[in-house]
């Protein structure tokens, strides 16, 4: 092997259990909020896909989530041009600190469809703050409920968080998937 050469990704197959949590009333949502006035939950009037596949790499991809890579840049902007997606920035004076995507769905529930802060934000309290911003921002579309989903590959502080924002989980599936790393 030539000294430029990339070695190959390692791969394994593990087995993940992906968690569904939800909100089912405004009331049950267990705020924390970081005092800080440099903080601003925003949103994306035109999200662009450059912009989308750079929050979902980002953020995701330190937890294996890779599945939107594939989506061509036209099936990206597709999706993003469905109604009921919408994106939402945490800022942090000038930079972007985390995000989440909104999916409405058919049944009048709002997903939580992708939430996460940027690497340099994680261990400061922001998580909190953003799972309630995004929450809060989510009720007042006036959904019927409120929902998102994790898994094993997540943060460890993930569901922890979720559990204790008020989101009780209500299905639980386990299934095979390929890592790398």
């Amino acid at each position: 092997m030539s000294p430029d050469a990339v070695p190959p990704a390692r791969t394994r197959l593990v087995e993940v259990t992906r968690t569904y949590l939800r909100l089912a009333r405004p009331g049950d949502l267990r705020p924390a909020k970081v005092q800080d006035p440099r903080l601003a939950f925003v949103p994306l009037d035109d999200p662009s896909v450059a912009r989308s596949r750079f929050f979902y790499k980002a953020v995701g991809e330190a937890w294996h989530r890779h599945d939107r890579n594939a989506w061509s840049d036209e099936q990206y902007a597709a999706y993003l041009a469905r109604p009921g997606v919408s994106l939402w920035v945490l800022r942090f004076g000038t930079e972007d600190a985390g995000y989440v995507e909104y999916e409405r769905h058919a049944d009048g529930a709002i997903e939580i469809a992708l939430f996460g802060l940027m690497p340099r934000f994680v261990g400061r309290g922001f998580g909190k703050h953003l799972l309630t911003v995004a929450a809060e921002q989510a009720w007042a579309q006036k959904p019927h409920a409120v929902w998102l989903h994790t898994c094993t590959l997540d943060s460890p502080r993930a569901l922890p968080n979720y559990k204790a924002r008020g989101f009780v989980p209500f299905r639980e599936e386990r299934y095979m998937t390929t890592i790398s790393g």
